[in-house]
């Protein structure tokens, strides 16, 4: 169990910061899950670490991405959006955490036979219900990722039917220089393709006669579809913003393939 509360603590912090800021006792893993090929179902841990009990309501609900990143919840789907919805089931739909113990929550989906090919996505809320009591289900509109009077997280469930490809492109790369502490790196992220992207910005630094570094990153950024673009501001240090910038967007630092898109540029 020790070993997995490690495990779990490092994939909260570093992929969603917000929940852990959020609540420190309570531990989520993953913070998405994607059903691809022939994969029928999927778990998510929920880890009480604190005290006190903690309960808590779950359902499904639709939620856009704004050009920035940040999420609204809709009740209506704009054109190229498809949910997921139809196709998920999960179990159960409210529980209650001891300290000290896990939850699990149970996800399978089922694909018609005469589904269409491409991505479909909705979002998995977790609503905190109040006095460590669980509330009747509801529709947890309004509740998003960050501190509330109730605390809520949602994760995405990514449904992919067919096989469907992604590309990259990083453009508008600018640096920006604060006059205390550090400089940022701003790009724009262009999605084209039948499904969304996930992954890690990097941002390596060079200048003659030195070794590239590591100067800056951003972790778990997504471009969902239908969307077509994502802005990320990318903190470095505050001397790499007079040196070459290379920047690089990969889906899988561990496998050694090539990053899906990379993009430079040069010191003014």
């Amino acid at each position: 169990m020790a070993r997995l509360l490690a495990g779990l603590a490092v994939a909260v912090v570093f992929l969603a910061p917000r929940i852990a800021q959020a609540d420190q006792d309570l531990l989520l893993f993953p913070t998405r899950i994607v059903f691809d090929g022939g994969q029928r179902s999927a778990q998510l841990s929920i880890v009480n670490r604190g005290v006190t009990a903690a309960s808590f309501q779950v359902a499904l609900v639709e939620r856009r991405m704004s050009a920035t990143g940040e999420f609204e919840t809709v009740t209506e789907l704009l054109s190229g959006e498809r949910s997921a919805t139809p196709l998920v089931r999960f179990s159960p739909h409210q529980f209650t955490v001891a300290p000290g113990g896990e939850q699990i929550i149970r996800v399978q989906v089922r694909k018609p036979p005469e589904l269409e090919p491409g991505e479909y996505r909705s979002h998995l809320l977790l609503k905190r219900a109040p006095d460590g009591a669980p509330q009747q289900r509801g529709s947890g509109e309004g509740i998003s990722i960050q501190l509330h009077a109730l605390i809520g997280a949602s994760i995405p469930i990514i449904v992919r039917q067919g096989q469907l490809s992604a590309a990259l492109v990083l453009t508008n790369l600018e640096v920006h220089r604060a006059q205390n502490g550090p400089a940022s790196l701003s790009v724009d992220l262009n999605r084209s393709g039948e499904r969304s992207v996930y992954g890690d910005l990097e941002v390596f630094a060079s200048s003659p006669g030195k070794p590239e570094r590591l100067v800056g990153k951003l972790r778990g950024m997504a471009v969902y579809v239908p969307n077509a673009i994502r802005r990320a501001s990318v903190t470095i240090e505050r001397e790499a913003a007079a040196q070459r910038l290379r920047v690089t967007f990969s889906e899988d630092l561990k496998s050694g393939v090539r990053p899906l898109a990379e993009a430079s540029v040069e010191p003014r």
